[in-house]
């Protein structure tokens, strides 16, 4: 009599939720956002009360961002959220930020209006963008003149060294083995931004475990193969 063996059901793993830091203590530091960390740093002696931080996606802007908001009690908006009913809210605690600075999804004449309040205010405000270029393209005069006028420290992204260690930063996040081989496979095969690079050890530390698998090269290589991170 033949007996039928039965497949081991998948393992499936587990989409725990995984918190990261944004701390003073968990940024990692490069020529890359020397410049824009001394800024955050040296609050409040800033040379201008409102400051704008451009760079590109997953360059760091939004955890420096966190770091200012900690130090001075900034509230933080989406830049498409501002409407001018709620400026005076969000300036309220005489800090705050800006996010997601993008023309095409603010309202003009709102941040115009948030301008003029926190210079009359004196509060200070952090804007972030990807490109500056846009902002001071845009149709209103008024609200271009203003943002021409304001300081911008820019950031780039990760050179090799730093971007090596946000990889092996994310593989400790989150208890995971990691060898030289390894980082070095991803350093070479991700788009450099903090954000792919946290794609990416998010992605090897789910399959490692659906899969019952070592976080190794020979699965990040499978794992990538094709797929743009």
């Amino acid at each position: 009599m033949s007996v039928a063996l039965r497949k081991p059901p998948r393992q499936l793993a587990l989409a725990l939720p995984h918190e990261e830091s944004l701390s003073r203590e968990n940024f990692l530091e490069g020529p890359c956002n020397a410049h824009a960390l001394a800024l955050v740093e040296s609050w409040p002696d800033w040379p201008n009360r409102i400051m704008l931080l451009a760079g590109p996606e997953g360059c760091g802007k939004s955890h420096l961002a966190a770091i200012w908001a900690d130090i001075a009690g900034a509230r933080t908006i989406s830049a498409h959220s501002l409407t001018t009913e709620n400026v005076p809210v969000s300036l309220a605690t005489g800090a705050l930020v800006i996010d997601d600075l993008d023309p095409s999804t603010f309202d003009m004449h709102a941040l115009f209006h948030l301008l003029n309040l926190a210079r009359e205010d004196g509060a200070y405000v952090l804007l972030m963008c990807r490109l500056p270029q846009t902002l001071f393209d845009i149709e209103l005069r008024d609200l271009r003149s203003r943002l021409r006028a304001i300081p911008t420290i820019a950031m780039d992204a990760p050179d090799d060294m730093l971007f090596r260690a946000l990889i092996v930063k994310f593989c400790a996040d989150r208890q995971m083995n990691v060898d030289e081989a390894l980082v070095s496979y991803l350093a070479t095969h991700i788009e450099r931004s903090v954000t792919a690079a946290r794609r990416a050890v998010a992605l090897l530390d789910t399959e490692a475990l659906r899969l019952r698998r070592p976080v190794t090269r020979a699965l990040a290589a499978e794992l990538l193969r094709g797929t743009a991170v």
